[in-house]
């Protein structure tokens, strides 16, 4: 199978608003959707989240959100994902909202899972923005944390990585498919569903993602171009961005934890005590990249 053809790759079409859709029927799993938007000046975007929470991602420009909860005036400050730090805003079920855009161009990005609680409405600025830098040498990457691990919600966990030009990310491979609990209690492993929504500079550029299972019963290497999507229902899953080229994903899971507990691939797990030191291409993007006043500089 052509790795452009692959049943995990999702491709996106320019020439409609919703440039990009996952649903769990077309992803052949249980709880995570998805969608990617691009709206030109004045253009409005309408959804319900239903019986969904939702976590809405400005990945360029900026709009103004109102709905049956709050109203929020220009969010997003950044030109795109490589100029700044990111703005996301949490919406619990039954929430109906519109974005309108202000600049002359809004990308964002929504996903969404069901949800049996309600937690409230949550904005996140770009200054409030945990960011980790991880791994080592050129496994070397930027994590910008928008919806981590303890976030006041129920299944979404979304943060988005910046890998530099040749290097490896989501390494070692590791999995989050089976969940596990240690004697004590402890979370080991989280059963989780995960959309890799790419983007590259410059945006001819490509990653490769491998996507495998222990028993291979999925075993792919998928070539994500801009705009596309990488479907991860389970196994391992690494990257590496080509030379020349940044590579950005925007990570959005789901399952059954509020968590990415995860199980390194024990073959290639000792190459983490290689890492003698970060990249010094990191951070990628910054705070101070961000327009300073967003839509009104």
């Amino acid at each position: 199978m052509s790795s452009t053809d692959s049943r995990l790759l999702v491709k996106s079409d320019p020439t409609r608003q919703e440039y990009i859709t996952v649903t769990p029927a077309s992803a052949g799993w249980e709880h995570l959707s998805f969608k990617a938007v691009l709206l030109h000046k004045g253009e409005t975007w309408t959804f319900n989240t239903g019986e969904n929470e939702l976590a809405l991602v400005i990945l360029g420009g900026c709009g103004d959100v109102s709905s049956n909860r709050g109203e929020w005036a220009s969010l997003g400050s950044r030109k795109d994902v490589f100029h700044g730090m990111p703005t996301a805003l949490y919406l619990p079920r039954h929430t109906e909202f519109q974005v309108t855009a202000l600049s002359d161009t809004l990308d964002f990005a929504c996903g969404w899972a069901a949800s049996t609680k309600d937690f409230p409405v949550h904005l996140v600025r770009p200054e409030e923005v945990n960011v980790e830098l991880r791994g080592g040498e050129n496994a070397s990457r930027q994590i910008n944390q928008m919806l981590p691990p303890g976030f006041p919600c129920e299944r979404l966990v979304v943060v988005e990585v910046y890998t530099p030009s040749g290097n490896w990310s989501s390494y070692p491979p590791h999995k989050h498919d089976k969940r596990k609990v240690s004697p004590d209690g402890t979370l080991v492993e989280a059963d989780l569903e995960e959309i890799y929504f790419y983007k590259i500079d410059p945006p001819e550029g490509y990653a490769y993602q491998r996507v495998y299972t222990d028993d291979r019963s999925i075993d792919e290497l998928v070539l994500a171009q801009n705009n596309q999507i990488v479907l991860s229902p389970e196994g391992y899953h690494p990257v590496v961005s080509a030379p020349g080229y940044t590579t950005y994903y925007l990570n959005v899971l789901a399952g059954t934890d509020q968590a990415l507990s995860n199980t390194d691939d024990p073959a290639y797990a000792w190459v983490k005590n290689t890492w003698k030191t970060l990249d010094p291409r990191l951070p990628v993007v910054s705070l101070d990249m961000n327009i300073k006043g967003g839509c009104n500089d």
